[in-house]
């Protein structure tokens, strides 16, 4: 058998292909400078539908969490052997249920982190500010400025008369014991339940609705309304007031880049609030809130949170407190900033030209550039401050 010789591949003709070059890969997307309502759409993965999934989430999340710990409560209850109301829920009484209810609240936090990650394909530290993190000092530099103003304006709501159903009733101690007990449970779960309320309301829907539009103002609006409704009906006044506050801590989460301003007004308020009522019997079992105040009591608020938020911007403009992010994914990348409140930012909403800020929007004076340093000197405020527990 004759073998045949191998022959040699023909030269390429004028209609072959050339070899494929090696595939180049994409550059990571740079994001703009942007303000907090805008942090959306730091990584560039934004779609339409991403918020309303998202939103989707955290309501679910809101609704499972709720479930787990009333299940667990009746579990508890359960096996203790505790009586059983009505509705065929066990009862724990006043202080506990209160404290039930707190928990819920306070675990719609990771829910928020995960809608998040998972929705929104970014960073959960992007909600807390353009930095990527809370930060810390000046957290406490603001509930520095908002603690003598919530002490003076409780006690000045403290001195208004009764009015309505509320006047006439007998106010009896609590008894040690529970003062003590209520007490410590207010101070364990009421910074997690404010900061929560701030996360969904200032934090997920601000940004959740920033994410479509360019204007502050329509960021902020609904978070408001909703904010008070989520309180319930009470009366005009109490509505009107619970407005004014979600109006103001959204200005100032934008104005300053981040969440602790309106955390710090929040936190004080409730705790104080809840505090006080840890000492009166039946208190923390009422169905009262800020959305019940009087006329008198949402005039003092209102003043006293507006005083807040003049003192508040005057400081973050002394600090230099940076309000957009420097470019790329908040808490992503180098270059976010420090957790102190440091790094660049270009004034204005909405940092560079063309992401549609509004004019006339822009920082506290003087707040572009690198934060200073902690040491700098305070401000010293003496105004009055929200009382009442939202």
């Amino acid at each position: 058998m004759t073998s045949t010789p191998h022959q040699a591949c023909p030269a390429p003709g004028p209609y072959a292909y050339a070899p494929r070059p090696p595939h180049a890969p994409r550059p990571p997307y740079a994001a703009p400078p942007l303000p907090y309502h805008r942090l959306a759409l730091s990584t560039g993965t934004h779609r339409w539908w991403r918020p309303l999934a998202g939103t989707g989430l955290v309501l679910a999340g809101a609704l499972a969490v709720t479930m787990v710990v009333l299940c667990a409560a009746e579990t508890a209850g359960a096996f203790l052997d505790r009586p059983v109301d009505k509705d065929g829920f066990r009862v724990w009484g006043g202080i506990a249920e209160t404290g039930q209810a707190l928990l819920s609240l306070a675990l719609v936090t990771p829910v928020v982190f995960l809608a998040a990650r998972w929705a929104q394909r970014r960073p959960a530290g992007s909600v807390s500010s353009v930095t990527g993190g809370l930060r810390w000092h000046w957290l406490g530099r603001c509930m520095a400025v908002g603690l003598p103003l919530v002490v003076v304006s409780l006690g000045i709501m403290l001195l208004l008369p009764e009015a309505g159903d509320g006047a006439g009733e007998d106010v009896r101690w609590a008894g040690l014991p529970d003062f003590l007990l209520g007490l410590a449970m207010v101070c364990v779960l009421v910074p997690f339940q404010a900061s929560a309320e701030e996360y969904v309301f200032r934090g997920w829907l601000t940004q959740a609705v920033g994410a479509w539009c360019r204007a502050p103002w329509v960021a902020i609006v609904p978070q408001a309304l909703l904010f008070a409704s989520a309180h319930g009906w009470g009366t005009v006044w109490g509505f009107t007031d619970l407005v004014v506050f979600g109006l103001v801590a959204g200005v100032l989460t934008i104005r300053t880049g981040g969440l602790e301003a309106a955390i710090g007004l929040h936190v004080l308020n409730n705790l104080l609030a809840m505090g006080a009522s840890a000492a009166i019997a039946g208190a923390l079992s009422s169905d009262e809130t800020a959305a019940d105040m009087n006329w008198m009591a949402a005039a003092v608020d209102a003043v006293a949170v507006c005083a807040y938020a003049g003192v508040v911007l005057w400081l973050a403009g002394r600090r230099r407190i940076v309000s957009v992010s420097e470019g790329g994914v908040p808490g992503g990348a180098p270059g976010g900033g420090d957790a102190s409140g440091g790094g660049g930012g270009a004034p204005g909403w909405g940092g560079a030209p063309g992401w549609g800020t509004a004019p006339g929007w822009g920082t506290a004076p003087g707040a572009a550039g690198v934060a200073t340093s902690d040491s700098a000197s305070d401000s010293s405020v003496s105004s009055a401050d929200a009382g009442v527990g939202r």
